[in-house]
């Protein structure tokens, strides 16, 4: 009988830490980066190539000056915005994985106010000799991006509250029909370039552009103000306060008279709202024109942004610079003779690191014969 409970005791098992200092915490990721450092590097010998020389190419393609700062920021910008959005929906533990669909429908929608009113805007610019018709123009833009993104997210919202739909599948699947539209899209003969067999939708007429700050265009200075509205709203607002309950417990937030699917719907809407505004951003401010590519895997990679940074936005402003940083390293990298499939997989590498050291945060290794610390 001794020999048998002997044998229940695993050798090795799982068990969640209490807490864990701040300093270890960080300590655990630097050598988690440390390891995706030196598992990259040994790739890269393999390749038969120099890691210290990839390396640096990728830190001189991310930051190795103005033109590549700009680059940089130019990614950084729609990622952030995205990541704060999953970030509401995860808070209250609403898998929302459909960013990507929803950046599409806002680009959709703000191309459609592009497509079919930059000529009158135009015309008024002309006659009035104003700046205003311009303005008018963005400011449309941006509400239909930003509307129609956050109707798109009500919806798998809507199904949850009312019929207890899966979040998760439904709001993947929603991504291929917003895909599927925009190739739908570039066939029709108001959105297709003309004087070309290819099909793609026209570019923006320069009224509908953004203007540029610094060489960058003007979202950057929304991504910063929305970092710190962001956080106020999840940490000092009622709704906010809501929206952690719910994540917390829903049976616990009925019993507190929290309306769960009005918290839901509100969330969801302003989840897609603004991975439509990211959409509106990229079409008019960086592209100039709506793509099959103008998601780009933004709104998958902004679910790493969001998760890294323990939904809190001021570090999601980090998180997505430095994960900016690695997607046009890894893009300078490979133009300079490393295949580009091995610059994705060194970047995967560093992120897989990355994600993986949060499990070793919250959790940790106990083995037989040792008290697990309280």
């Amino acid at each position: 009988m001794k020999q048998r409970a002997e044998q229940k005791d695993p050798f090795v098992r799982i068990a969640k830490r209490a807490s864990i200092a701040s300093g270890k915490a960080w300590g655990i990721r630097a050598v988690a980066f440390l390891g995706a450092l030196l598992t990259g590097a040994l790739l890269l010998l393999i390749l038969g190539h120099n890691p210290l020389n990839i390396y640096g190419e990728m830190a001189r393609g991310a930051f190795g000056g103005a033109m590549y700062l700009k680059e940089t920021a130019r990614t950084a910008v729609p990622l952030l915005i995205s990541a704060i959005g999953i970030a509401f929906a995860f808070k209250m533990q609403f898998w929302n994985i459909g960013a990507e669909g929803q950046i599409l429908v806002g680009g959709i929608a703000a191309s459609a106010v592009a497509i079919y009113y930059d000529a009158q805007f135009a015309a008024w610019a002309a006659e009035t000799g104003s700046a205003l018709p311009k303005i008018a123009l963005l400011v449309l833009m941006f509400l239909a991006a930003f509307v129609a993104g956050g109707l798109y997210g009500v919806i798998p919202a809507l199904f949850k509250s009312k019929w207890g739909t899966n979040e998760t599948l439904f709001t993947l699947m929603l991504n291929y029909i917003a895909l599927q539209y925009v190739k739908f899209l570039t066939y029709q003969p108001a959105w297709k370039m003309a004087g070309t067999s290819f099909p793609k939708i026209r570019m923006f007429d320069p009224i509908a552009t953004l203007p540029k700050v610094l060489g960058v265009h003007i979202g950057w200075i929304f991504a910063l103000l929305l970092v710190v509205l962001a956080y106020f709203y999840l940490t000092r607002t009622k709704h906010g306060y809501e929206i952690a309950v719910v994540g917390e417990s829903t049976n616990t937030a009925r019993y507190a008279g929290i309306n769960v699917s009005k918290v839901y719907l509100r969330t969801m809407f302003l989840s897609g709202a603004l991975s439509g505004f990211a959409g509106y951003l990229i079409c008019s401010g960086a592209d100039g024109t709506l793509t099959e590519s103008t998601a780009g895997g933004i709104g998958f990679t902004a679910i790493t942004v969001a998760w890294l940074a323990k939904m809190n936005p001021f570090a999601m402003l980090i998180v997505a610079i430095f994960i900016a940083a690695l997607d046009r390293g890894a893009g300078f990298q490979s133009a300079s003779g490393v295949p580009e499939s091995c610059a994705e997989v060194l970047v995967g590498i560093i992120l897989f690191f990355m994600l993986g050291c949060e499990f070793f945060i919250n959790y940790k290794l106990v083995f037989r014969g040792k008290e697990v610390a309280a």
